[in-house]
């Protein structure tokens, strides 16, 4: 009789964590609450790995602590880190446009700035630790597909990441000289990176259009891309409440949401969901529960949320913890 050995591969136990936004008292709590420990300043669990989900600055009071709890875990080997449109957007922000020296990849407008501002008065714009950010910002990946799931901040949609693959690295970070034309406006690899880091956007019917919350008139609405069933314009738009009777109640063609393969589950950020956490799908889950709400005058607290992955195919509602 032949003995047979087989190598079961080990499958790792994540914690994923979504959108934190300078809110790292939070941060410590929910850590202490799924059983990290800190020692010598760096947050570990003997069995389990965080995964961020990225958006680690702008709008709250403490993220300066927030990047140096997030990135001493990701350098001590303890958690993982995808790229936020936050992050990108910092990066842009400091970084000269090589043809145009005094200008940047992305424009100092008082919009931008105001978007931008508490960060940079926290990290002392231009200062050493800001420099510091911005070099560790750059080593994030936009995506991670790993043995049992996958992680992106925002969408993942697979004709936006075919576009962005001659644009990455190995490990799906922005190649050194590719952020000039990733930044670039009206550009394909513009688009595709928004589409990744902010959501899908599809073009409304000829005639319909919505005004902003600035007053802006929009043509475009972004879209709850991972609905199975509701398949309107109105269904999937994401707009201000005041703005929903004007986008029009009737079928999206069929090419235009991007599926999901749903071989394995998907973790993202971004949608400042509120309510009690739970999967979007049975195979996607959204862990930005609006920590930073209560920044915004007459703004509830929200949630800082993770959820516990133990190789489950399915996502069920019981694997998300938080903290108010």
């Amino acid at each position: 009789m032949i003995e047979t050995s087989f190598h079961v591969q080990e499958v790792y136990m994540y914690d994923l964590i979504g959108d934190i936004h300078g809110y790292a008292t939070p941060l410590k709590h929910l850590l202490e609450k799924l059983g990290y420990k800190e020692k010598r300043g760096v947050w570990s669990h003997p069995e389990r790995e965080v995964i961020f989900l990225g958006d680690f600055v702008d709008r709250g009071p403490e993220q300066v602590e927030t990047v140096r709890m997030a990135r001493s875990m990701v350098e001590a080997g303890h958690a993982q880190a995808v790229m936020g449109n936050h992050e990108f957007n910092a990066v842009v922000w400091a970084t000269e446009a090589p043809d145009h020296p005094g200008r940047y990849l992305r424009a100092h407008s008082d919009r931008n700035h105001r978007q931008h501002q508490a960060y940079l008065e926290q990290v002392g714009e231009g200062s050493e630790l800001h420099q510091s950010h911005i070099a560790w910002f750059k080593t994030l990946p936009l995506y991670l597909d790993l043995e049992g799931l996958r992680v992106i901040h925002a969408c993942w949609h697979r004709p936006s990441l075919a576009v962005l693959s001659g644009y990455l690295d190995d490990r799906q970070c922005i190649r050194a000289n590719a952020w000039p034309s990733l930044a670039r406006e009206d550009t394909a690899a513009f688009d595709a990176l928004e589409t990744v880091l902010k959501g899908l956007e599809i073009p409304l019917p000829s005639g319909a259009e919505f005004a902003d919350k600035d007053g802006n008139v929009r043509r475009h609405v972004r879209a709850r891309w991972w609905e199975l069933e509701r398949f309107t314009y109105r269904d999937l738009a994401m707009v201000p409440a005041e703005a929903i009777e004007a986008i029009p109640h009737v079928p999206i063609p069929d090419d235009v949401l991007p599926g999901y393969e749903a071989d394995k589950p998907l973790f993202v950020g971004h949608y400042w969901l509120t309510g009690t956490p739970e999967p979007l799908t049975p195979h996607i889950a959204c862990l930005d529960y609006s920590i930073a709400a209560g920044h915004i005058q007459g703004g509830d607290n929200g949630k800082l949320c993770a959820y516990r992955w133990d190789g489950e195919t399915e996502l069920g509602a019981d694997k998300f913890v938080w903290v108010e």
